[in-house]
């Protein structure tokens, strides 16, 4: 029996095949992850945070970009697409054909769904709360009204915070 053999992607050749891609796909340490499609109710919830937060922070110096940015996490060596975004980096109030990714988000935003929600809870929170710029991150739930907010408190305590119904929506890291 043959066995095959796996070899990793360079972060650069995960790049230049990312850009010829018709779909979306994640990278961690060398592996590369198709992305699977959200479903109608993700995508409502995604684009109703994006619009508010790209309202609230008009004519502030933060961007918010939706799920077809990629964020890189240069300490684990990794892209995701997160569902939506905010960087206040100045590099990124402009944006050319050659920027690729966001490498400094300040807020972090995902929609749970039964795929995703033990990567976004595990991988993806060790990678975000790994990054220096990041003050909170948050996970929406598609299938119930509940909101987990992790916010950052000084160099290394996170808080977790839970929020149901009638519980006030603040998010610090964007005022």
């Amino acid at each position: 029996m043959k066995v095959a053999t796996y070899t990793q992607v360079s972060e650069e050749e995960y790049l230049a095949l990312e850009a010829q891609s018709p779909v979306k796909n994640e990278y961690v340490a060398g592996t590369i992850y198709a992305m699977t499609g959200a479903s109608l109710r993700h995508n409502v919830i995604a684009g109703n945070v994006y619009s508010l937060l790209r309202t609230h922070l008009r004519g502030s110096p933060c961007r918010t970009f939706m799920s077809d940015a990629k964020l890189r996490v240069a300490k684990m060596r990794s892209y995701y697409y997160p569902d939506v975004m905010v960087t206040c980096d100045p590099r990124h109030q402009s944006v050319t054909s050659i920027d690729s990714a966001v490498d400094t988000p300040r807020l972090v935003i995902e929609i749970l769904s039964g795929s995703t929600e033990a990567t976004d809870r595990r991988e993806k929170l060790l990678a975000y709360r790994s990054m220096p710029s990041m003050l909170e991150y948050v996970l929406i739930s598609q299938d119930e009204a509940l909101i987990e907010i992790h916010r950052r408190q000084g160099d290394i305590v996170w808080l977790i915070i839970t929020l149901t119904p009638g519980d006030p929506v603040e998010l610090v890291s964007v005022e």
